[in-house]
């Protein structure tokens, strides 16, 4: 009885913990905390490797292999306690993806913070539907939208709103400028507003 009432209340502290704080439960051997810490970022993850490779089954394939990286670093101590975990998982995730392509020789041009908002330096209101759009990772039309984007352009709206990166962590992990990574944004968003406009797309 009383092993159970401490399980409970456990669950219900979990979710209450930072990254950090899972983390280190999860290296003194706490299982609970790392599924904590997936059930986070699952959603997050997935999303953003389905985007980039587009096929559901890869997507999973490559899912499993980075949170099999992500314990394998973790167990070993070889985890680095600066910036967020979601980015430095997404990071794992974006060269998993990368390397997939180069091995079947057909890569869509994927390669390898200021902290600027995106919907700042636009000037977008909160009503509008690009926000409405990157705000939102589980609506079939969104994803499709994001999904209909030249390579470059998805790559960076996938990193930036899937993956929390800033612009300059987008520069450097993609091997750009910043002033170009914020280029493919705004093309990005203006080709989004052309597809909505073809297709009719409205959001709820």
């Amino acid at each position: 009885m009383v092993i159970s009432k401490l399980n409970a209340v456990l669950m219900q502290v979990m979710p209450m913990l930072n990254d950090q704080e899972l983390i280190a439960r999860y290296v003194d051997g706490d299982e609970q905390a790392f599924e904590t810490l997936l059930k986070r970022y699952k959603s997050k993850i997935y999303t953003s490797i389905y985007l980039f490779v587009k096929d559901q089954s890869l997507a999973e394939d490559i899912f499993q292999e980075v949170f099999i990286k992500i314990i394998d670093t973790l167990r070993r101590g070889k985890y680095n306690h600066e910036g967020k975990f979601v980015q430095w998982a997404m990071r794992i995730a974006y060269n998993m993806c990368v390397d997939y392509h180069r091995r079947n020789k057909r890569r869509s041009h994927i390669n390898p913070t200021e902290d600027f908002d995106i919907f700042e330096v636009l000037r977008l209101s909160d009503d509008s539907p690009e926000t409405l759009i990157m705000r939102s990772e589980t609506h079939n039309r969104i994803r499709s939208l994001v999904d209909a984007l030249p390579p470059e352009q998805r790559e960076v709206v996938i990193l930036r709103h899937y993956a929390d990166m800033s612009f300059k962590e987008i520069a450097g992990l993609t091997r750009v400028s910043i002033n170009t990574a914020l280029g493919r944004m705004r093309y990005a968003l203006i080709n989004i507003r052309k597809i909505m406009a073809e297709r009719e797309v409205v959001l709820q």
